[in-house]
């Protein structure tokens, strides 16, 4: 078992995503350097070395851990269930003919759609909520931010995003090619830089946008911009809203103080609420 782990550990930590993802963050740490939107934020914000870890435990650590072993157990028991239907394959839209990059795009569009409507679930009912208080307990915003999340919250993503996108038969390249891509956009939208997108701010969600997601005090009772990767969701659905620059904006929730402020107490709070 412990062979197994060390195996898997090694294996992730010399793979080619691995160094994507170390290249993709120190990109938008240098542009937060050498361009920032809030320049009197320090280079080393608050909770910066917190978020580190959480980056590393969510995307390195964890999966090696437990979230593999239990998406194996969701991929026997959806086949189970569908091989006791008479189904033997997936795709059943039959979009295998289609070109690559069509199958990407639907992929792409498909997953973020339904990351969506998650992430305005973890909003919305109160247990999934306590989780997700854990991204919302960031005070000052940086590309680190985007994967500071409750590990329960990342099982939420992974499962609920899981069939729909087997139902394509989507391989497990097209989704390694979707997970850079949606990486590089989250530690976009949390970055403290100031982009002007033009017309591309109402497809692709930005820092100007999402810092709005993590303000204190909202006109809305579940919260705003609930788009992960694309803006237009929010546009489509009435849920977008950005009245000012929001540079300044105070981050957090009402009962914060409350909240624990290091990583243990962050990781057992949610499972004793």
């Amino acid at each position: 078992m412990f062979e197994s782990i060390f195996k898997n550990i090694k294996e992730t930590f010399t793979s080619p995503f691995f160094l994507w993802f170390v290249g993709l963050s120190i990109f938008f740490w240098a542009l937060e350097i050498f361009f920032p939107w809030r320049k009197s934020q320090s280079i080393f914000r608050k909770d910066f070395w917190l978020d580190g870890f959480y980056m590393f435990f969510n995307l390195f650590i964890f999966p090696v851990l437990l979230l593999n072993f239990l998406a194996n157990i969701t991929h026997h028991l959806l086949w189970l269930g569908l091989n006791n239907a008479g189904i033997y394959q997936l795709d059943l839209l039959h979009i295998n003919h289609l070109p690559s990059w069509l199958q990407i795009l639907i992929f792409f569009l498909l997953r973020d759609f339904v990351q969506f409507n998650i992430h305005r679930l973890l909003h919305r009912v109160d247990w999934l909520w306590q989780f997700h208080k854990v991204h919302h307990s960031v005070k000052e915003m940086g590309f680190a931010a985007h994967l500071r999340y409750h590990w329960v919250e990342g099982i939420a993503y992974s499962l609920l995003q899981y069939i729909p996108l087997a139902l394509l038969g989507m391989s497990v390249n097209d989704f390694t090619i979707m997970y850079v891509i949606t990486i590089a956009i989250g530690h976009f939208n949390h970055a403290n830089i100031n982009v002007h997108l033009g017309w591309l701010k109402y497809i692709l969600n930005n820092p100007q946008m999402h810092i709005w997601h993590h303000a204190k005090e909202l006109p809305k009772k579940y919260g705003v911009n609930f788009g992960l990767t694309l803006s237009v969701w929010d546009y489509l659905f009435s849920t977008n809203y950005i009245p000012t620059s929001g540079r300044d904006v105070e981050l957090g929730f009402d009962d914060e103080k409350s909240f624990p402020k290091r990583f243990l107490g962050q990781f057992i709070f949610p499972l004793k609420k």
